[in-house]
């Protein structure tokens, strides 16, 4: 190669190397021949390391594409496992947003059951203002992780109901939702009564903020733990806009969410009675 194109570079043993292992793994892949194209090599690069299965390949490929990743985003994601918390969650039964099976459910677009919040600078003792402050000081990150379609409106934003003022700890709005979206912070595990008083909130939302042409408001109660027992019986009662998810300040172990996903995936192909991936994690949970 440098004997015959000595002008072109890079192409050094690792890189040809490299070059083999991406034409080994995609040759025969209808699906990710036309997405490689559309991303770097870099990011390419990064999706060959870190994704050990064809599902999880595309899945990168995909949200990499539709995000417009670079390379530190696309390689914060991989490292977060955000594939594995994704097919984990199941934030798309939200009655806002109606999934379509296809590559435009991945930019983003389910509420997550947990989100990593490794990336905020938190003293010891901190309170929920020190975590709320903490968000805004790195709103790039935290968008990153909640999803690129929504656009930040403000923090401890201010609704009047009556004579009393109440303040949404963050307020945003989604794009691919179409709608408003509120997150309450708490410290500790979750408890139901956290849900009153959101969807106090949410109703306010659309009655004084909300535009027509809007979908109704959601909410996310955004805790550090949550017992799913609580959870369960807290929305099975309520019509509600809202989810529960939990934060983690530190990256989740990898091959801890594997293992659950590889549960859930079997649940899945030895119950004929449960249709949908979504009502096998449920059952998962109650194991």
């Amino acid at each position: 190669m440098k004997n015959n194109y000595q002008n072109i570079k890079g192409f050094t043993k690792r890189n040809i190397e490299r070059m083999i292992q991406f034409y080994k793994i995609y040759k025969n892949d209808k699906i990710a021949t036309p997405l490689v194209t559309q991303i770097s090599w870099t990011n390419n690069l990064l999706i060959i390391s870190g994704a050990k299965s064809q599902e999880e390949r595309h899945f990168y490929l995909k949200l990499a594409i539709k995000n417009n990743y670079s390379k530190r985003e696309l390689d914060r994601q991989i490292s977060s496992s955000y594939y594995e918390r994704y097919l984990l969650s199941d934030g798309n039964q939200l009655p806002t947003y109606k999934k379509t099976i296809d590559e435009d459910d991945y930019p983003n677009t389910r509420i997550l059951d947990i989100y990593s919040l490794e990336f905020l600078d938190l003293p010891n003792n901190f309170s929920e203002n020190d975590l709320r402050k903490s968000i805004i000081n790195n709103i790039k990150n935290f968008i990153l992780e909640v999803g690129k379609d929504f656009t930040f409106i403000g923090d401890e934003y201010r609704i009047q109901i009556g004579k009393h003022d109440f303040y949404i700890d963050l307020l945003f709005y989604n794009r691919e939702l179409s709608c408003l979206v509120a997150f309450e912070l708490k410290l500790g595990e979750f408890k139901a009564e956290y849900l009153g008083k959101m969807n106090l909130y949410l109703k306010a939302l659309d009655r004084d903020i909300k535009k027509e042409n809007e979908n109704p408001s959601v909410g996310i109660i955004l805790c550090s733990s949550k017992d799913k027992d609580i959870v369960e019986y807290s929305l099975d009662s309520s019509m509600t806009q809202t989810m529960i998810a939990e934060y983690k300040l530190k990256l989740i172990d990898k091959k801890l969410l594997e293992n659950k996903l590889k549960e859930v995936k079997k649940i899945i192909d030895n119950n004929d009675n449960l249709p949908t991936p979504e009502k096998s994690i449920k059952e998962l949970e109650k194991i």
